[in-house]
């Protein structure tokens, strides 16, 4: 289970914080003003293990190596998630992100959020990768990404019981602009049949607004997830989600939806500016759900990422 604290004074040392809350909208600018320095690493590295430790003792037993393999010995090259391909290990500390911001910040409705367990373990492509890679070193690619939702976390009443589940789309960009972040909401550019480009409108907002069903499969993978872990810790919470999985009058458990987007800044931004309106519930958005946008900007992410992934278990 993902049992760590997070790591809130170090965040807030770290990160500026602009919350707003508008109706059923809420927004939150964060802008690092902290150093990336060996202390940032050494404060994060203790909440990046514990999101991804199910994922690699599953995975590490799936393809048959050592959970903490000798330096030398068969398949050492091979440890999850620090051998990852770059690109992959971004798309994580996305994710990984969306937990510990959603675990310490107040959202839209003032729900106390917690992610239990991760999903990490449920990508499928990073299984298959390891596996070939733990028997030929050379066999180098990139990682597809995992379906469904990036990212899951859930508000309990005082019993145990799913009161509410958020579920967020985490993207991580090197470099961004006001057009790269209209592509990711609205879908790419195409052109009309006229002439005109115009937004394909296959974005994020498409897929919260149309396409994600009354509960995701997530929840059922983190229901089996619970039931394997700590089934009795979890009962009521299994119970809850058995009973909104039902095809035939199921219970409904509320949904909040995230959207996290974590880049590089950039010189033309300008302080406290958002690139998505804080002041407004984008009109794009038309799902009936509650909406938390986050907007994070780093100095040097890529360096950081590199940092903590590089830093995971090295000391085991």
């Amino acid at each position: 289970m993902h049992t760590c604290q997070v790591p809130g004074d170090t965040l807030d040392q770290w990160l500026k914080a602009y919350p707003s809350t508008v109706g059923r909208y809420g927004h939150l600018l964060l802008e690092q003003v902290g150093l990336n320095d060996v202390a940032l690493v050494e404060a994060l590295r203790p909440y990046f293990e514990s999101a991804h430790l199910d994922a690699r003792e599953h995975f590490h037993e799936e393809i048959c190596i050592d959970l903490h393999p000798d330096a030398g010995s068969v398949g050492a090259h091979v440890t999850y998630p620090t051998c990852l391909p770059s690109t992959t290990r971004r798309g994580l500390f996305g994710e990984v992100m969306a937990g510990m911001l959603t675990e310490h910040y107040s959202y839209v409705g003032g729900h106390q959020w917690r992610v239990p367990i991760f999903l990490f373990r449920h990508h499928e492509d990073v299984k298959h990768y390891l596996f070939t890679l733990a028997r030929d070193s050379s066999l180098t690619r990139e990682v597809m990404g995992r379906h469904g939702s990036d990212f899951l976390a859930i508000a309990f009443d005082e019993q145990g019981h799913v009161v509410r589940y958020l579920a967020g789309e985490a993207k991580w960009r090197k470099q961004l602009r006001q057009s790269v972040v209209d592509a990711m909401l609205l879908g790419q550019k195409v052109d009309d049949g006229s002439g005109n480009r115009v937004h394909s409108g296959t974005g994020i907002w498409h897929q919260l607004n149309v396409r994600d069903t009354r509960l995701p499969y997530g929840m059922r993978q983190l229901q089996k997830l619970l039931k394997e872990r700590d089934a009795t810790g979890f009962a009521a919470a299994i119970h809850s989600i058995d009973q909104a999985l039902m095809l035939d009058n199921a219970a409904t458990i509320p949904r909040t939806n995230l959207v996290l987007i974590c880049a590089n800044d950039f010189p033309t931004r300008g302080e406290g500016n958002p690139m998505i309106d804080w002041e407004a519930q984008p009109t794009a958005y038309t799902a009936p759900h509650d909406l938390q946008v986050v907007e994070v900007f780093l100095h040097e992410g890529e360096k950081l990422i590199d940092d903590i992934y590089d830093s995971l278990w090295s000391g085991s």
